[in-house]
């Protein structure tokens, strides 16, 4: 190490989130799912079996982290490759690293983060040292592997599906995350009404929420106050990727077809304010009002049609109240003036946290590995059951009501 190193390590300031990162398997929260006793991949683990995965799962969910854990507990050589500045040439060279290292009778775990910025041939790349087991992949991405990696490396690595941290987990993170501040610098505590603040805000990111508690300590005297929080933090925005559109648009027309109107009024806000094409919206709703309400209700054809020509005659944001309208009818064959209200509401609370996937079994799957991934899976037609209640809303507001009936 020189000088300069020597003086920009002195000068460093290292992020909460990252001083605060699980040392252990124990230590690691929110995704129970995956890291309990009985789920195959934990199992996996204590077995010491190695094999090469893919992390799929939304920003801040500790996809990383549960990496470089794996490679801990497997005392493994542990290479971290990002796909933003890393190519062929950084693969060929790690590969012959892991070589000399399989020499000393250690495995090589190579780290790629954000794999789906990797082009066809980067990846490539990766499967002959795979296939021979010169070293093995794990790679994170917040898009889905089914759209954006070749089928050649699904292959030959699993799938594994995290979660958005659950609020009792971002809870206890956040204390943690102000309890090593406090002993460090100064003793401050965090009123209730904040936390919670920072909680909704960080929409199950575990690093927004750390960066948030680290924020505000800093910003606050002796305790973080839910003002403090409101004039620091800005909002964070609604993520929508490209399977996230053919999500959406499957949940809001089989919310539509099941008669579920607030579901499908939350799902219509979800896409405009996501930046979906209304256009595209509007002609799920003639299909909808043509294959599912048919000539029960002839009206609701005729209403989808007029919503289109107002989407393309008054544009954003007005044609959202027309959308609305027509959604309405489509879904309970009758019209209403609540859809204005509706959909302003849906859309403010989005913009302040209330911000969820659909249900597994509503979401699209067309593709392949959807039913793998448990997508599509239990969903019920409902022309062949009309009497099966079924869940249209997310889990974590399932009995919010937009509309009174």
């Amino acid at each position: 190490m020189n000088l300069f190193d020597s003086l920009e390590n002195n000068n460093k300031q290292i992020p909460l989130a990252e001083l605060m990162r699980p040392k252990t398997l124990e230590d690691y929260l929110g995704q129970s799912s995956v890291i309990n006793p009985n789920s195959p991949f934990y199992k996996l683990l204590l077995a010491k079996r190695l094999f090469s995965f893919i992390l799929w799962g939304p920003p801040g969910c500790g996809k990383t982290t549960l990496a470089r854990l794996v490679a801990k507990y497997h005392n493994a050589n542990f290479v971290e490759l990002s796909a933003v500045n890393s190519g062929v040439k950084e693969i060929k060279e790690t590969a012959q690293n892991a070589k000399e290292k399989l020499r000393e009778g250690l495995k090589t775990i190579v780290f790629i983060d954000e794999i789906h910025r990797f082009s066809k041939t980067q990846q490539d790349a990766l499967l002959p040292y795979i296939e021979s087991g010169l070293f093995y992949f794990m790679g994170s991405t917040t898009e889905n592997p089914s759209f954006h990696t070749v089928p050649a490396l699904i292959s030959r690595a699993q799938v594994i599906i995290l979660n958005k941290i659950d609020k009792n987990s971002l809870e206890k993170i956040a204390l943690k995350g102000l309890d090593y501040l406090s002993k460090n610098y100064e003793e401050k505590t965090i009123e209730k009404d904040a936390l919670d603040t920072i909680i909704e805000l960080s929409r199950g990111d575990a690093r927004y929420c750390l960066n948030a508690i680290e924020n505000t300590f800093f910003a606050s005297d002796k305790a973080i106050d839910k003002k403090t929080v409101e004039e620091l933090l800005q909002k964070t925005g609604t993520r929508y990727s490209i399977d996230s559109h053919y999500d959406y648009a499957s949940a809001f027309q089989k919310s539509l077809r099941g008669s579920d109107a607030n579901a499908a009024i939350y799902y219509l806000a979800k896409m405009l304010i996501s930046g979906e094409d209304p256009r595209f919206i509007a002609r799920r709703l003639i299909v909808v009002a043509s294959e599912d309400v048919g000539n029960t209700d002839f009206r609701a054809l005729l209403i989808a049609e007029a919503a289109l020509r107002a989407v393309e005659h008054l544009g954003m944001p007005e044609a959202r109240i027309t959308l609305a309208q027509a959604v309405e009818f489509v879904a309970r064959a009758k019209k209403s003036n609540r859809a204005i209200k509706a959909i302003d509401t849906a859309i403010s609370d989005i913009k302040s946290g209330l911000d969820f996937l659909p249900p597994k079994h509503l979401r699209d799957a067309h593709y392949k590995d959807a039913s793998k991934y448990g997508f599509g899976n239990d969903y019920v037609y409902t022309h062949d059951n009309p009497d099966y209640i079924q869940q249209f809303m997310p889990d974590e507001i399932k009995n919010k009501k937009y509309f009174d009936i």
